[in-house]
């Protein structure tokens, strides 16, 4: 048990740090554009070419996480997106800060299948939610914290010191994954290779009914996440003047909402499943609560205050929370173990391409002075219209493993 709670929380910990080299580029947004000369139509082109980086990678990096396992998986992503984030101190124009951000996001792109089949690789079915919900929980703690961290990281050592700093963190953490699971076996499962069926040369992602129910409510609601996690400091800035520390106490509220929507959501779909709820029933519910919340976002623009608006944004990034770590649960409801890496892969690719799209759109839109209104109000339906795709999909949720019980000793062998 120890030894899966200490993998654990090095899991949450790369989490963490992933979150924090995504979001130096939105926090110092200001003095970044002013040094190389950026429009908002250029940051949203950077975000662009981040989160299509990432949607391209996507598509081999769900085998090869299969392929090299948790361990060495960890490993590589952790190490390599490092070294990315590293490189972005030596940028000197738009086209070589395109380049990092490409690498960035091609090198980010196997953390969440990593992480999702590490969270099943440690955890039992019953405690997947609340594995996946602390996870969550622990990485918004880090949104919660960057904007505090790094102006201070920027202020002695300028933005470039800050995409140094925290590459140098990423590779000591790979280092520190090494040593930790240098004594542990991973249980492989061992699947029998089924006949040759018709269709056999499709791939059996492309064949799997659940892949693509996931896949579209991925596309729908992480466009609503990224559109959030690139713009916030955007949006306090040009609603209320502020920059820099001087939005952090703001961003840290709206992140706070994301903790606890990750902690609660993961918490009580525990709870229901243990006490006979089926897993149709909590997934579902928790996904339509969590889409009437984010209905609140448009409201955002109308507050007087930078208080006032981080609390709602906070209030949507916890529905986000609930609704995604639902979902990401359902893939390991409704997915072999041995395929988790690919099928993740495939949904969080479609995620990364609705995010391309919002990214790209959303500068466009603010460039030509249309303002937020228009985004928000898509934003804002995007759940309900996830969750209406996964209806229409699975009209019943069925797990792979419904008997599935706690997993001995077999699974994690220290």
């Amino acid at each position: 048990m120890s030894v899966r709670w200490l993998l654990f929380g090095l899991l949450a910990l790369s989490g963490v740090l992933a979150l924090v080299d995504r979001q130096i580029i939105s926090v110092l947004k200001p003095a970044i554009a002013s040094e190389l000369h950026w429009s908002d139509d250029d940051y949203g082109t950077l975000a662009a070419w981040f989160q299509g980086s990432t949607a391209i990678a996507l598509l081999f990096v769900g085998p090869l996480v299969d392929r090299l396992g948790v361990r060495w998986a960890n490993t590589v992503s952790v190490f390599t997106w490092s070294v990315a984030a590293a490189f972005h101190g030596w940028a000197h124009s738009l086209l070589q800060f395109t380049l990092c951000r490409i690498g960035l996001g091609a090198t980010e792109a196997a953390v969440t299948p990593a992480g999702i089949k590490t969270v099943a690789a440690i955890f039992p079915v019953n405690m997947r939610s609340t594995g996946l919900g602390l996870s969550n929980a622990v990485a918004s703690v880090g949104a919660i914290c960057a904007p505090f961290i790094i102006p201070l990281l920027a202020a002695p050592f300028g933005w470039r010191g800050a995409f140094g700093l925290a590459g140098g963190a990423g590779a000591i953490w790979a280092i520190a994954w090494l040593m930790a699971t240098r004594t542990v076996t991973f249980a492989a499962p061992t699947v029998a290779k089924p006949p040759p069926t018709r269709g056999a040369h499709i791939p059996l992602v492309l064949r799997d009914r659940g892949a693509w129910a996931i896949s579209g409510a991925k596309m729908l609601s992480d466009s609503t996440w990224w559109l959030l996690l690139f713009w916030m400091p955007d949006l306090l800035n040009k609603q209320f003047g502020l920059a820099g520390a001087d939005a952090a106490p703001y961003l840290a509220i709206a992140y706070t909402g994301a903790a606890v929507g990750s902690m609660v959501s993961g918490s009580l779909a525990t709870w229901f499943m243990a006490h006979g709820a089926s897993v149709n029933s909590v997934r579902k519910t928790a996904m339509l609560i969590s889409g009437l919340i984010a209905l609140c976002l448009p409201l955002a623009l109308l507050a007087q205050t930078p208080l006032s608006a981080a609390a709602i944004l906070g209030v949507v990034l916890a529905a986000h929370q609930g609704f995604s770590t639902n979902l990401f649960a359902l893939i390991t409801d409704v997915t072999a173990k041995e395929r988790i890496g690919r099928v993740t892969s495939f949904g969080v690719f479609s995620g990364n391409i609705g995010g391309v799209i919002m990214q790209k759109v959303a500068g466009a839109v603010l460039s030509a002075g249309f303002g937020y209104l228009p985004l928000f109000l898509f934003a804002a339906a995007s759940y309900l219209m996830g969750l209406g795709w996964i209806q229409l999909m699975l009209p019943r949720i069925v797990s792979v493993d419904p008997s599935a019980a706690i997993p001995k000793s077999a699974d994690i062998q220290p």
